[in-house]
């Protein structure tokens, strides 16, 4: 049989590699720890930078003796470090999300194809500081993907895989005092890859830190710090294990170990300085010691209050000389389960967050520190409490950055089998090895940051043995955290119950302790299975493209059940990698775009914000869903709300709050509160000084509560609005009167084979006898339309609609029989009436082929111009619109509003957009998806007009009181329907406009339509009917307001 490579047998992950452990850098005194940089200490040296590289197609092209000292690279290529070979120009990326890459043979399990296995070469030149000489010196490569072999001076090293943990290797014996030569031989795929079949971009490289560092002989290798709080939370006990090691072969007596804890203010507090004393070790031994130490009410950390402590370690001599210092940032906090509920320092914690994929557009996997923070501050500015590492460990600098901006993390093993999970990991003993010390190395390395609270076994990786015994191995490390594992069919390792886009109406009942149906033995949960076990979903809200539906639903019932404690949103941003197309415009790329095969397309791309981090006009839904402050109407009419603090440890005086009324979008009074001491999960009533308006016909009064931040904090500016809530005050409102149609111009009409036209005062309206639509409307010979208004049943699928076909092929002709309906549509019937001599009527009867229903359309034309359309539906299936579309030309290119915005909002998402009074050019009013889709909708719009640079153009309003939806593009929709990418979409010499009732509502709840709510669906067998007016605008007429306020009503 032949001999398996390394990077083909399961069971070998690594050689001399060194154990894992904490992340450390040991210091030379105590000022430069407290520094908290790497750079700060004598005994670090970073080997980022250039590279020389080669790469190859399979392995047995690669330079098999590069590692020589005399092998020539002076015709090799220099490649940056950290970076992933395929951002540089290297093979190419590769997307897919449950089927694995060729290469990774599912039917000769773990094998490699060796024909495609690209291998990157790797060398660089380094010189050892002088003062390190009589140091151990040790390498670190914090990610490199997937594995790879190290050689020092021409010397084979060692082997690691694993690619998501650090590899350490010692290399005192192989370094030279001078010039050292490193070299690192990285292969695309390996055994290794087989556990790692995440839904995301397949990349390599080395593409995290490298760094050397060096240690004394005496060394302390790992430590974990943590703490045991009393039942009240307010004393902790401090407890510090640390494992020293002598790496001389000599006896080791009579040396120290100390510890500080310093605050914020630097000072040394000093109750919890412990030490031990007169510690011996053997020579080439290794001890392992215990500190303990009651702390009296120390400062606690929260997501809320991130309040760190630096703790000094300090190895003394027995002379009392310093050795070496270690650092680290630490927060008082204590995680428990109880009452089916996850309590952080007696607190119960509802997680509003979501899941976090390692992403950069322009250097994919190697995530740039510039990078992290712009993603903390998003996650913060957007109410985001909580992250999971999605799904596997991420680089240490984000753990310090949740750390110390406030994030709970869900910190994920590096294990995920989706392709082949009922086969691998299982019990199968050949994995075992490789399970374990994955889950172990993330222990290990990441255990004394104070952010995670829960550990995650892996995802979407079956079940099996080796779980259990992942477990158990991190249990050994760290008792003091739950463990998570959503593939648990019996919740036998989990210590919460998981689940993943499920329903609102399933969560519900899991909040009520139902029966459940769920993959296990007998195909059920019983509520005695999981009614102690805390419900989280691990992802829902699946936020791919136009979605993220029905989302404060989600948030009605974690309030309401205590027992289910939220949900991480699938997931932050869209993992599009930026390309120029051959015309030289910048798109976002996705699975394919590269060639590659096999791909999932752009299912790669589910953020609530773009890969460049624009917010997707969901953010803004999340954003306002999950803050943190409410407020209830008690008596608007007076002023009365109960404003309810649903933060856990902070009182409201960081926020200050102000107010305004507005009459139809505009402010007429605001003002500022006086501050309120409101504690955590209290609620008080507070009084809005207005003084009731002047009550005009025909407009809404709102009130608005906005809670902004009083000073600057390190993740938003001083002013920066946290949260806000409107209400529409219920005055008494003068009846609008009725406009006298006697005063409007006398108007006639003609008739043709082809045409009907009506004709006024300085305006024409012509319908098409063979379309019954309006074909032109012009205001003194200026064209107002482009193309005909015609009724429109169809929208540019987004990608809830798209994914039918793939999720559920049997509902896909329901989406895509729209179409057809749109564009085959018969005129059964199309009559005139003049009504009187100022009022033409024309009423239109179609049938729309899919499921034949009619279609009725009324237009009242009126003498001053203005149209009033009136449609009736009842469609014999479910529809995704019922609208109308016309262009317009061009140069009617800014759209103003009254309604939900600025954003773009949709059926059902739209809590996170206020009614006001809005204006935008049209081309920044849409919005480019990764993939185009629908988009650029405006909910509730009360009126809407489109006008040009001397402020000429076409209004729009709601007739009856039923709002309407607006979009306008600067291109068609069989533009949008027809690009794939942004760089396709043109700018025409005209502009798009619907005006419509609704759309179906955008859901992603679930994957796929099923999870549009009954309430957001346009259902069959119901009978719709709107209406809205058309009018040309002049500035002459007065601001558009007073126009909606006066604009005719008669239907």
């Amino acid at each position: 049989m032949k001999e398996r490579k390394d990077w083909e047998n399961s069971e070998i992950i690594g050689l001399n590699k060194e154990p894992a452990h904490n992340t450390l850098i040991p210091f030379q005194d105590t000022d430069s720890a407290l520094q908290g940089t790497n750079e700060g200490s004598n005994f670090y040296k970073s080997l980022n930078g250039n590279w020389k590289f080669n790469w190859v197609r399979r392995p047995e092209d690669r330079p098999k003796n590069f590692y020589d000292l005399d092998f020539d690279t002076s015709k090799w290529s220099e490649i940056p470090i950290p970076s992933n070979w395929q951002m540089q120009g290297y093979g190419v990326p590769i997307y897919t999300n449950v089927e694995y890459p060729y290469s990774i043979q599912k039917d000769n399990i773990p094998s490699i194809d060796h024909d495609y296995n690209p291998v990157g070469s790797y060398k660089k030149e380094f010189s050892i500081p002088n003062n390190w000489e009589s140091n151990q010196i040790f390498i670190h490569f914090g990610g490199v993907k997937s594995a790879f072999y190290l050689w020092i001076n021409g010397r084979k090293v060692g082997y690691s895989q694993g690619s998501m943990t650090p590899a350490e290797f010692n290399i005192t014996d192989f370094l030279k005092k001078d010039k050292n030569i490193l070299a690192v031989e990285v292969y695309r795929w390996s055994d290794g890859s087989y556990l790692e079949d995440q839904d995301m971009w397949r990349l390599s490289g080395i593409y995290r830190d490298v760094y050397l560092y060096s240690t004394p002989h005496v060394h302390i290798r790992d430590f974990f710090i943590f703490c045991d709080l009393d039942d009240q939370c307010k004393n902790a006990e401090l407890i510090i294990k640390a494992k020293i090691i002598n790496y001389s072969k000599d006896l080791i007596e009579g040396f120290n170990l100390e510890s500080f804890m310093i605050d914020n203010d630097y000072k040394i507090i000093a109750e919890p300085n412990i030490g031990i004393q007169n510690l011996n070790i053997a020579p080439s031994g290794e001890i392992e010691v215990s500190m303990k130490k009651l702390v009296i009410n120390p400062l606690k950390w929260s997501a809320e209050n991130p309040y760190l402590y630096d703790i000094l370690l300090v190895l003394k001599s027995a002379s009392n000389e310093i050795i070496e210092v270690e650092h680290c940032k630490f927060g008082f906090r204590k995680v428990e389960i109880k009452n089916s509920q996850i309590y952080i320092n007696n607190r119960s914690i509802l997680f509003k967050g979501v899941n976090r994929h390692e992403h950069d557009p322009d250097h994919g996997r190697a995530v740039p520190y510039s990078r992290m923070l712009q993603d903390i501050k998003i996650l913060k500015q957007n109410n985001i409490n909580a992250v999971r590492t999605s799904h596997y460990p991420n680089d240490p600098k984000w753990y310090e950055l949740c750390d110390e901006f406030g994030i709970y993390v869900i910190d994920e093993c590096n294990l995920e089998t989706h392709g082949l999970r009922e086969k691998i990991p299982s019990s199968r003993p050949e994995w075992t090895k490789a399970c374990v010390d994955r889950m172990m190395s993330m222990v290990e390395r990441d255990k004394n940051h104070p952010c995670i609270y829960m550990w995650s076994l892996g995802n979407e990786a079956g079940y099996g043995d080796n779980f259990k015994i992942m477990k158990k191995a991190a249990l050994k490390i760290d008792y003091t955290r739950p463990f998570h594992y959503e593939g648990d069919p019996k919740l036998e390792v989990s210590d919460v119950f998981s689940m993943m886009y499920t329903s609102i109406k399933r969560l519900a009942k899991s909040g009520q302790l139902k029966k459940l149906r769920r993959t296990s033995p007998n195909g059920f949960l019983n509520p005695e299975d999981y009614k102690d076990k805390p419900i989280i979903l691990c992802e829902y809200a699946h936020a791919m493209g136009n979605s993220l539906g029905n989302f404060q639903e989600y948030m009605d019932v974690f309030e309401q059940y205590e027992n289910c404690i939220g949900g991480f949103i699938w997931d932050f941003v869209d993992q599009g990698l930026r390309k120029l197309s051959a015309n030289g415009k910048e798109f976002w790329a996705y699975g394919g775009d590269y060639g590659d095969e096999p791909n999932s397309k752009n299912f790669c791309c589910n953020g609530i914000v773009l890969p460049d981090r624009t917010p997707n006009p969901s953010l803004h839904e999340v954003k306002k869903v999950y803050q943190n402050i409410k407020v209830y109407p008690i008596d608007l009419l007076k002023g009365r709300v109960n404003v309810l603090n649903k933060y856990n440890f902070k009182s409201l005086e960081f926020v200050e709050i102000s107010w305004q009324m507005t009459a139809n979008g505009k402010t007429i009074q605001d003002g500022l509160l006086p501050k309120i001491s409101l504690k955590p999960k209290k609620s008080q009533e507070i009084r809005i000084p207005f003084k009731t308006p002047i009550l005009n016909p025909r407009t809404e009064y709102h009130l608005t509560l906005m809670f902004k931040l009083s000073d600057k904090t390190r993740w938003a500016e001083k002013g920066y609005r946290i949260a806000w809530d409107q209400f529409k005050i219920p005055f008494e409102i003068p009846p609008t009167s009725v406009i006298k149609s006697e005063e409007n111009s006398e108007i006639n009409s003609r008739e043709t084979e082809e045409e009907i036209v009506i004709k006024g005062s300085g305006f024409k309206v012509i319908f098409g006898k063979k379309t019954g639509v309006i074909e032109s409307y012009s205001i003194y010979d200026t064209e107002l339309f482009s193309s005909p208004l015609v009724p429109n049943f169809w929208r540019a699928p987004i990608d809830t609609d798209n994914l039918l076909r793939f999720v559920v092929p049997e509902l896909n002709s329901f989406i895509f029989k729209w179409k057809e309906a749109n564009h085959n549509r018969i005129l059964k019937e199309i009559s005139i009436n003049k009504l009187k001599s100022n009022r033409i009527r024309v009423k239109t009867i179609s049938t729309v082929p899919y499921g034949k229903s009619y279609f009725e359309t009324e237009y009242t034309v009126f003498g001053t111009g203005e149209i009033i359309i009136k449609n009736l539906f009842t469609p014999e299936r479910d529809m995704i619109r019922f609208g109308m579309q016309m262009a317009i030309p061009g140069r009617y290119n800014t759209l103003t509003w009254y309604g939900r915005g600025p954003h773009e909002t949709h059926f059902d998402r739209k809590t996170g957009a206020a009614v006001g009074l809005y204006s935008g050019l049209v081309e920044d009013l849409v919005h480019n998806y990764v993939r185009p889709q629908e988009n650029g909708n405006r909910t509730d719009v009360r009126w809407a007009a489109l006008t040009d640079g001397s402020d000429k153009g076409l209004f729009i309003s709601e007739i009856g009181g039923d709002y309407l939806n607006i979009s306008a593009w600067p291109y068609s929709m069989e533009d949008l329907e027809r690009a794939e990418h942004i760089d396709e979409l043109p700018k025409r010499d005209f502009i798009t406009v619907n005006i419509d009732y609704k759309q179906s509502g955008v859901g992603g709840s679930l994957i796929g339509r099923r999870d549009i709510l009954k309430k957001y669906s346009l259902t069959r067998n119901k009978e719709y009917c709107y209406a809205f007016l058309l009018k040309p605008y002049f500035k002459e007429l007065g601001d558009l307001t007073s126009i909606y306020q006066n604009s005719n009503q008669n239907i």
